[in-house]
């Protein structure tokens, strides 16, 4: 953000009262650019509508289910509708705030959010596919929803890789079974591959980088490398997310020559209080739940 504000003079940022000391370098040098709106994300959300339709590049940023649920309203009306170049970033993705219960997971927000008309949505597996899919969000003027992780999550792609937005990349090569992740769970994924090699197992793994839009291209080059097992892999609601898209666009495409299996959380409540990764575990996401499934196919 902070090479981005000095890029561009229309560039702001809108806080949900998050992350503040975390923009101190943005502040240092675009102190009149930087508004804390406060516990008020209806608010937040409806003045960045306001801002980009009067010419700037807003990005609002705060907790995912604060900056997607509570305020669909003014996405869908104030921003959506109006084709305003909002960029909207949810932080502490899926189950980040495991420990603080159902509040704070945002399990919904990717089928929510695609089925809005005009706005992209994108799950950033690391630092190098959020930067590349912000700079394009923002220069291209394309409403856009970004979701990404709490903090600290490693980096997964080569630094060359072509990143952006509708852009996926394979991570591992394997063969038959391809497994198609968003966002940082995608580090089970590579943890999974791992311990499917002691077996003789070469899986397969790559990074949508976005759900709406999809990398049709990509999608065709995996039905036509011959990966006829597909294993779709979110941190998010079966229902409505990555493995939801990938079947609507088998369907459209009138492909019927791959089997897919979706790994996300059922159609229930998350009511397990812990830390992300005994969540996971309990929603068998994590690396052995993986592997174990891949091993079935």
């Amino acid at each position: 953000m902070k090479e981005l504000v000095q890029e561009s003079s229309d560039v702001c940022l809108l806080s949900g009262d998050i992350g503040n000391r975390m923009f101190d370098r943005y502040k240092e040098v675009a102190p009149t650019r930087f508004l804390n709106c406060g516990i008020a994300e209806a608010n937040m959300m409806s003045m960045a509508a306001g801002m980009a339709l009067s010419g700037l590049r807003p990005v609002v940023y705060t907790i995912t289910p604060f900056t997607t649920t509570r305020c669909l309203e003014q996405i869908r009306t104030g921003v959506a509708y109006h084709e305003a170049p909002v960029v909207i970033v949810g932080t502490g993705s899926g189950l980040s705030y495991a420990e603080l219960g159902a509040t704070h997971h945002s399990l919904e927000d990717l089928a929510i959010l695609r089925s809005i008309p005009n706005l992209q949505v994108c799950a950033p597996a690391d630092s190098l596919e959020l930067e590349a899919q912000l700079r394009q969000a923002i220069t291209e003027g394309q409403p856009t929803y970004i979701r990404i992780g709490k903090k600290g999550e490693p980096d997964l792609l080569a630094e060359h890789a072509p990143l952006g937005i509708g852009k996926a990349n394979l991570l591992k090569q394997g063969n038959k079974i391809l497994l198609l992740g968003i966002g940082p769970i995608l580090s089970e994924a590579l943890q999974a591959s791992t311990l499917l090699e002691q077996k003789g197992i070469q899986l397969a793994i790559a990074s949508m980088g976005s759900i709406k839009p999809l990398d049709h291209q990509f999608l065709h080059q995996c039905v036509t490398a011959g990966y006829s097992h597909w294993i779709s892999l979110e941190e998010h609601h079966q229902t409505g997310g990555l493995g939801s898209a990938l079947l609507e666009w088998l369907s459209e495409q009138q492909i019927n020559t791959i089997e897919i299996k979706r790994m996300g959380i059922g159609d229930h409540f998350v009511h397990q209080l812990g830390d992300q990764n005994y969540v996971r575990e309990s929603e068998g996401l994590n690396a052995s739940a993986i592997a174990n499934l891949v091993q079935s196919l």
